[in-house]
């Protein structure tokens, strides 16, 4: 049976200059272990943990990720920043990142590092009663993070292992307060942070936790909330919480966002300042609750 079975078969290919084809034709190519993202985005607003870093103003920002179907990924992302906020640089914020993901079920793991890059941005060394000065603090602030999730729910710890965005003894003493930078503290160390005439040493070990959900409610539209808290070390009156509650639509593969987001910040640390002629001084208090509508596309 099995010879009269595979001559039958030898039979039908020879006859069948289709089938020949069929046989002969090359075999298709397993998908690629590598993959390639880019996004683009813009907002009424960037907001980074609760607190503006674009004077309240819109942002464009864009990226691109590499991933590998071992879980390894890298990545880029940037967005315009505030020169009012991080002083004597390109007004850009460059961010790399990699790590490593892995999902197991219902289950998700990450793990990663990521670097904030401002350029040549250095923090101005604000002397009560002297002329502002740049400081060699840059900006810059590396952390390394571990985040899970479960289905629509997550959770992600980040570690500083550099100053928190350039915060350390030498630049805390010329920080000002808002009241002081509108009004006038000469003279007095009132406008500073309290107890910088001693020495609270660096900000590294300051860090940032995380909870997210995002559950689509319905076709196309997704809810989303967020709480957070950073915790500066060494410096307390930076400390504070954050959160944001959104909604999305799914637009033919454009993500249209509305969301609120607000922090209980202390205004008097978390603000923008310009001077107005050359004398006056006015503020925004960068943490305050607002709405920040986007529109976002991945490709």
């Amino acid at each position: 049976m099995r010879k009269l079975a595979l001559a039958a078969a030898v039979a039908a290919v020879l006859a069948s200059p289709v089938a020949v084809q069929a046989q002969t034709a090359p075999a298709a190519a397993p998908p690629s272990d590598h993959t390639f993202t880019g996004n683009m985005t813009i907002a009424s607003d960037y907001r980074f943990r609760g607190i503006s870093q674009t004077f309240k103003g819109p942002t464009i920002q864009g990226g691109i990720d590499y991933s590998h179907s071992s879980g390894i990924y890298l990545g880029n992302w940037n967005s315009n920043v505030s020169g009012l906020q991080y002083t004597n640089g390109n007004n850009i914020e460059m961010d790399f990142y990699g790590g490593w993901k892995k999902s197991f079920g219902d289950f998700g793991l990450d793990l990663g590092a990521l670097y904030y890059f401002y350029d040549s941005a250095r923090v101005n060394g604000n002397t009560q009663g002297a002329a502002t000065a740049n400081t060699t603090s840059k900006y810059n602030n590396g952390e390394l993070y571990v985040g899970g999730s479960w289905k629509w729910l997550s959770a992600k710890y980040s570690y500083a292992v550099t100053d928190y965005f350039g915060m350390n003894a030498n630049t805390a003493r010329g920080t000002l307060s808002r009241d002081c930078f509108v009004g006038s503290c000469t003279g007095t160390r009132a406008g500073l942070l309290s107890g910088i005439n001693e020495n609270r040493g660096n900000s590294k070990g300051s860090s940032y936790f995380q909870v997210d959900a995002s559950y689509e409610v319905a076709p196309k539209w997704t809810l989303s909330g967020h709480v957070g808290h950073t915790s500066v070390k060494n410096y307390s009156e930076l400390s504070y919480t954050d959160y944001k509650v959104g909604i999305a639509y799914d637009l033919s593969g454009w993500t249209l966002g509305g969301a609120i987001v607000g922090t209980n910040a202390n205004k008097q640390w978390y603000y923008a300042g310009r001077t107005l002629g050359g004398s006056t001084a006015s503020t925004r208090n960068l943490g305050d609750t607002t709405l920040v509508v986007s529109v976002a596309k991945s490709f």
